[in-house]
């Protein structure tokens, strides 16, 4: 956040305190810091905060800046500030975990309001009068986010330098709200998370379709780019996971069962699984790099506050793979998995990504020699790529360095799916070996890459994206076949659908009564690329007519014509509809 934003919207949230108090009289606060967009602040309230106090809360905030109330500060002793917080158990609490020495800071605005604050502010309200804000949502918060603690009430507001800015990122949400993908998914039939079960999603039929061709198209690009297919149980033994190092790392995200009087993990991750097959027999260098791709469902315990839709979920689709190389093989497979990866972002699906390098986190396994000689491979191999990269201080994963791709929506918003991690501890760990031209036993290194990341949550991604309204060659129903009446062109109807299906093409007729005017309708509902019309002047003629989603008629085309355009679409992954004939 540029640093003019954070301090007007930490200033702000001091605004909007103030407001609450003036209005409410008997209020704590809490914290209210800045965050992307706007800010929040959390208060213990006697009564509830509804939506029907917004307006309120907003007029006494633009009152309050019209006063151009200076922003002043103070520095204090912690015996002065617990003096002056006496009343506040929670700014107690913050005072009291300060280390001793340590200088605590107070903002004012005006003679009868004063925070804890370590700031910076602006110097006067004034500075915020252009300024344009909106709140929109009071939620729940537990104290320092502690389900032990109480809860508070968090108001949350949007904030932006200016009015058109504010207009601006409103619209915005309302295109995000038409295209949320829980929505679609629920009306086109595609997908539903059930009270049932949270976290775990529900694919249906058209959904599945949907499904089942991404998954084709990654089965064929990973064909291409010669990887070998695997499936490892989702249910492995406890020792396991101490052996990889996960239990130390990801306990807490695991679940788990006991067999036989054994304890058992549900995986959360592929990689152990791929270990163990990689290990079956003796392996030659000559089989190197030994590129390994899954589609392994892995279950992750994740907090119910956290989950939405598809987009973080207790159970998903991880389009794995490992490859095992010597270390002479690094850079080239890094290369090829980053060629991948551009394969089905930029030229398949045309989505602009930007890369992020991470380095070693503090929670690590192995040496520094071995992360330094990682993190080189990755900086050198995306640099000769000719990327520009960001480097993420300390957020690799426990066994090595990695490089993340996050992709970029039609709506500007990131999503980091791909990753590449380099890994010289879990070869060590599961003492993975091959026989190298000297015949001796060498060590193998190891990448870890997914490109889709969860399968489920692109999906989610595409839906938001594409708005529902998937290529041609993704669409649960391609084309929907119409009749200008029932009684006249039912033959002809289906003689067409019948074609289109022999063809491979997903086609349904609407033979149900009413006009073709609401069967047309129903369709366009449905999302459909195409509809075909046939009347009398199609039937005599032998051709058909069509209405193309994007609005555009075509009318007395050939049927072979259309299969010719529509196979086409197919092979070449096509993301526009093609509407001349």
């Amino acid at each position: 956040m540029p640093e003019n934003m954070e301090l007007g919207r930490h200033s702000l949230a001091h605004v909007l305190a103030k407001a609450v108090c003036e209005l409410f009289g008997d209020v704590q606060l809490a914290i209210g810091p800045a965050i992307d967009n706007g800010f929040y602040y959390d208060f213990d309230l006697p009564r509830a905060i509804t939506e029907a106090d917004f307006p309120a809360i907003e007029a006494k905030m633009a009152e309050i800046l019209k006063r151009r109330e200076a922003f002043t500060r103070r520095e204090l002793g912690k015996a002065e500030a617990l003096a002056l917080f006496a009343g506040n158990p929670y700014k107690t609490e913050l005072i009291e975990g300060l280390p001793e020495g340590e200088t605590i800071s107070v903002y004012g605005t005006g003679e009868d309001f004063v925070d804890l604050c370590r700031g910076p502010h602006v110097e006067n309200a004034q500075a915020l009068l252009p300024w344009a804000f909106k709140i929109y949502s009071v939620t729940g918060a537990y104290w320092r986010g502690d389900s032990n603690r109480k809860m508070l009430q968090r108001v949350y507001a949007y904030a932006f330098e200016n009015k058109a800015l504010l207009k601006a990122h409103l619209q915005f949400l309302e295109e995000a709200k038409k295209r949320d993908h829980r929505r679609i998914g629920k009306e086109q039939e595609l997908f539903v998370l059930m009270e049932e079960g949270p976290g775990f999603p529900f694919f249906l039929p058209k959904g599945m379709v949907l499904r089942n061709q991404l998954l084709k198209f990654w089965h064929e690009v990973h064909d291409a780019a010669g990887y070998q297919e695997i499936s490892t149980p989702i249910m492995l033994n406890q020792e396991l996971w101490h052996r990889s190092g996960h239990w130390d790392h990801y306990k807490d995200n695991m679940y788990f069962s006991e067999i036989d009087g054994q304890p058992f993990c549900i995986k959360p991750m592929n990689c152990p699984g791929g270990m163990l097959a990689f290990g079956i027999r003796n392996r030659s260098y000559r089989e190197l790099p030994l590129r390994v791709a899954e589609l392994g469902l892995v279950h992750r315990h994740e907090l119910s506050g956290t989950l939405h839709g598809l987009m973080r979920v207790r159970c998903f689709t991880q389009d794995d793979a490992h490859i095992y190389m010597t270390r002479g093989q690094i850079k080239d497979e890094i290369k090829n998995v980053v060629k991948l990866i551009d394969t089905v972002y930029t030229q398949t699906f045309g989505f602009a990504y930007k890369v992020e390098l991470s380095t070693r986190p503090e929670n690590s396994m192995g040496s520094q020699e071995d992360w330094d000689a990682a993190t080189d491979a990755l900086r050198e191999a995306i640099t000769e790529l000719g990327y520009d990269y960001e480097v993420n201080e300390g957020d690799g994963a426990f066994y090595g360095p990695k490089l993340d791709f996050h992709l970029t929506d039609c709506l500007g918003r990131t999503w980091q799916c791909g990753t590449i991690q380099l890994d010289f501890q879990m070869p060590e760990r599961f003492d993975l070996e091959y026989i190298g031209p000297d015949g001796m036993h060498h060590r193998p290194t190891m990448i870890h890459r997914v490109v889709l990341g969860s399968v489920e949550r692109f999906i989610g991604i595409l839906t938001e994206h594409f708005a529902g309204k998937f290529p041609f060659w993704l669409s649960p129903l391609q084309i929907g076949v119409v009749t200008v009446r029932e009684e006249d062109h039912a033959a002809y109807a289906d003689e067409i659908a019948a074609k289109l299906q022999q063809a491979g093409l997903r086609v349904k007729a609407d033979h149900s009564d009413g006009t073709m005017g609401n069967k047309v309708k129903t369709f366009r509902q449905e999302l459909a690329p195409y509809i075909v019309i046939v009347g009398d002047q199609e039937r005599d003629n032998g051709t058909i007519s069509l209405r193309v989603r994007t609005g555009k008629q075509v009318n007395g085309i050939s049927l072979d014509a259309f299969i010719a355009k529509c196979d086409k679409m197919v092979e070449e992954h096509a993301l526009e509809l093609i509407e001349e004939f």
